[in-house]
């Protein structure tokens, strides 16, 4: 299904189409809505001031889980919503979302009986959508499992299950489902105001930024879900609103797969300031994070601070033999979470609810913010519910249960590196055919070829370097000096795909370095 922005922007260039919904932010939980109120059969735009899962939403730990934490938080309802949203993302998107063994080794023999019994727990919340029974394990077997273990002082080892999956191309085949469904999506295209009746909102002022044309918009209802960006819209709104979040900074370093292994992941339950840390196998690499760091403000490209860096270096040489060092990193991610603003003066963020929270204004702007990746189709569910009160829309019911997501595959070879494109992996390889040179690989240090910045241009909405090399492939959070040798060679590709000059190519190569840069760490 090839997708031609202009065709998208044709959709809303009439000024009297009115919309039953326009979702603002094409994050998890924006394109989650899309997807819902598409498959009900409503009339549904969204807008994304810059690319799909830009932000929080391409920067997470690639965890679809319960949430051990939370159930040891006594956040028992949190916990089964989170448990039965991962057991139908697993069945709806099985070409992303796997099943991962996570081991918890303990050094003392109260904390392996305590761990032990917590996750018997959680196996019983799973119920029927259990991934597999948690299970006691010995030195011996973990050892096996994890070489790079510390054994000093080990007991045994907790294994258990949960999910693991690939955020941003999940984001992708959300797009990608909410646009079969019938909606329209548009990156980088900015919402500038909220326009009113009265004082209800019946549409919206963007800009798209390609063009830097205005469309005025109709709607029934609006639905912001811009994560960290709910309070610059809910301002928009009511310009005395108060603050609703305060972010809070996930901090992850990615290593060469030999600190791990390829097969089970490692969560550190407690570490010494009351956090959790994982180390996964993700893409080939070794993914470790993450920190939990509360922010006064938000930026699009968050950076990684110093304390946060070695945070995750001092407490991965408590557990590991082979000790993870600076000059290890190939990449280092930062993202924030949308947590509510802190209602207690000594309340940390590590402490507040994951709980997603829905608000209604009284213009009929309906907010949703919070949650976690895992439970985005619930947090859309509940959504659109609201939307069709706050539009006065027509009761229909929920479809996305059942329906599977784009690119749905059920037999995966996790080897092969096209796994994440599920029924559409035969079409990229395809493309090798039409130009046998787009068989290359862009750098030998990834397995990423030229087919795959077509495909992703083509038919994925890719606009900018950015992405292809972040988010349609994984390559700047997986090698960023890697992604900076491909920048050149995707700029062209791409520059041939959208009819774009050679200045085109210079200006997105420099713009692509200077945030790529941050993605390195030096020393």
């Amino acid at each position: 299904m090839e997708i031609k922005r202009e065709a998208l922007v044709n959709q809303i260039s009439d000024p009297s189409t009115v919309w039953d919904l326009i979702i603002i932010g094409g994050g998890a939980t924006g394109l989650g809505v899309a997807v819902d109120a598409a498959s009900r059969g409503f009339k549904t735009l969204l807008l994304e001031q810059s690319d799909f899962a830009k932000g929080t939403s391409s920067r997470s730990t690639k965890l679809v889980h319960g949430g051990v934490r939370y159930l040891a938080q006594g956040n028992i309802g949190l916990v089964v919503e989170a448990l039965r949203e991962r057991g139908i993302l697993l069945r709806n998107a099985p070409h992303l979302v796997r099943n991962e063994s996570f081991i918890i080794p303990n050094y003392s023999w109260l904390n392996a009986a305590f761990y032990s019994i917590g996750l018997s727990v959680y196996d019983l919340l799973a119920g029927k959508r259990s991934f597999g029974r948690s299970r006691l394990i010995s030195t011996r077997e973990l050892i096996h499992r994890i070489p790079n273990i510390q054994q000093k002082g080990l007991k045994a080892g907790v294994l258990y299950h949960d999910g693991q999956f690939d955020d941003a191309r999940l984001a992708v085949s959300l797009a990608l489902t909410a646009i079969e469904q019938g909606a329209c999506l548009l990156n980088y295209c900015r919402v500038t105001s909220l326009s009113k009746q009265g004082n209800k909102i019946n549409g919206l002022a963007a800009t798209d930024l390609e063009t830097n044309i205005s469309y005025h918009l109709k709607a029934k209802t609006v639905v912001n879900a811009t994560g960290v960006f709910v309070d610059e819209i809910l301002v928009m709104d009511s310009p005395e609103a108060g603050a609703m979040v305060r972010p809070s900074q996930g901090v992850h370093l990615v290593f060469d797969k030999s600190f791990l292994g390829p097969h089970d992941a490692l969560m550190i339950p407690k570490t010494k300031d009351g956090r959790v840390l994982f180390a996964i196998p993700w893409h080939d690499r070794t993914l470790i994070g993450t920190t939990d760091t509360p922010l006064d403000a938000h930026q699009l490209e968050p950076k990684a601070l110093e304390e946060e860096i070695q945070f995750i270096l001092d407490t991965s040489a408590v557990y590991l033999t082979k000790i993870p060092t600076r000059k290890d990193v190939l990449s280092v991610f930062a993202g924030l979470r949308p947590l509510a603003a802190p209602q207690g003066e000594n309340q940390k963020t590590k402490e507040i609810s994951r709980s997603h929270k829905l608000i209604l204004s009284p213009s009929g702007l309906v907010t949703i913010t919070g949650g976690k990746w895992t439970t985005y189709r619930k947090m859309a569910e509940d959504t659109v519910d609201m939307a069709i009160q706050s539009g006065g829309l027509t009761k229909r019911l929920c479809k996305t249960k059942t329906l599977y997501l784009h690119g749905f595959h059920e037999s995966v070879d996790w080897t092969d590196p096209f796994f994440v494109y599920g029924s559409d992996a035969m079409s990229v390889k395809a493309l090798t055919k039409e130009n046998p040179a787009w068989k290359e690989a862009l750098d030998p240090r990834l397995p990423y070829i030229g087919a795959e910045v077509i495909w992703a241009t083509r038919n994925e909405m890719a606009r900018r370097i950015e992405d292809v090399l972040a988010r349609r492939t994984r390559a700047l959070f997986l090698d960023a000096r890697a992604a900076m040798a491909m920048a050149p060679a995707v700029a062209h590709l791409m520059a041939e795909e959208l009819n774009k000059d050679g200045s085109w190519e210079k200006e997105q190569i420099l713009s692509f370095n200077l945030i790529a840069k941050n993605y390195i760490l030096n020393g």
